[in-house]
């Protein structure tokens, strides 16, 4: 990564670690701290706040919860679980890296970045949580784990895109944010069909497309 970022890197950077915040918060946190360590990510100067997360105490949290949180996110129920505890704290840990972006002397700016860095990790946990709830209902615990483990190789191959490549990284993690939405939405009412069914209450068809 050049030493002086453009504001479409900048905004590429921030989109795909909210983004990935809301899925792998951890694995954000420990492999950003990793890169700076090994010397391989260096950064431009007023991104300088995100070298606390190269401090060996933050890097040994971050790794042991990524550690814990990669096998409780293959255990049929467990993952809703942990994806429930983690409500509130992927949203505030995507905010938070997104602010770390955003050029310090630009308080607006970074006051934007705090707020849509938030929503966008909210999204991205929902559509993730959603998700889970409706593989959980599969009787079989295989595709609970397939779906954990495109999770992890997503997580990792945006990660990497974010901090080579910002731009094409923000690019991807829009479309992944919208299809996230899609998901969402697809999920609920799945699960509400599932919920009615159980309930013994008359299932609605869908409306005609038009």
């Amino acid at each position: 990564m050049t030493e002086q970022l453009g504001i479409a890197e900048i905004l590429g950077i921030a989109a795909s670690i909210s983004l990935l915040s809301g899925w792998r918060l951890y694995l954000t946190v420990l492999a950003t701290g990793l890169a700076m360590r090994l010397g391989a990510l260096p950064l431009p100067e007023h991104l300088a706040a995100l070298q606390v997360l190269a401090n060996p105490w933050v890097m040994g949290a971050a790794g042991l919860a990524a550690f814990m949180e990669f096998f409780a996110d293959k255990i049929l129920w467990l993952d809703s679980v942990w994806d429930t505890v983690h409500s509130f704290i992927r949203p505030v840990g995507g905010a938070l890296l997104a602010l770390a972006v955003i050029d310090p002397s630009d308080p607006v700016t970074q006051a934007v970045a705090f707020l849509l860095g938030g929503g966008a990790s909210l999204l991205a946990h929902g559509g993730k949580a959603s998700a889970r709830a409706v593989v959980n209902t599969s009787p079989e615990p295989f595709s609970n784990i397939a779906v954990s483990t495109v999770e992890d190789v997503a997580s990792a191959g945006l990660l990497y895109l974010a901090y080579s490549y910002p731009i094409a990284a923000g690019a991807v993690a829009a479309v992944l944010l919208v299809l996230t939405l899609a998901l969402m939405i697809l999920a609920w009412r799945v699960l509400r069909r599932i919920y009615l069914k159980v309930q013994g209450e008359p299932v609605r068809p869908a409306p005609p497309a038009a």
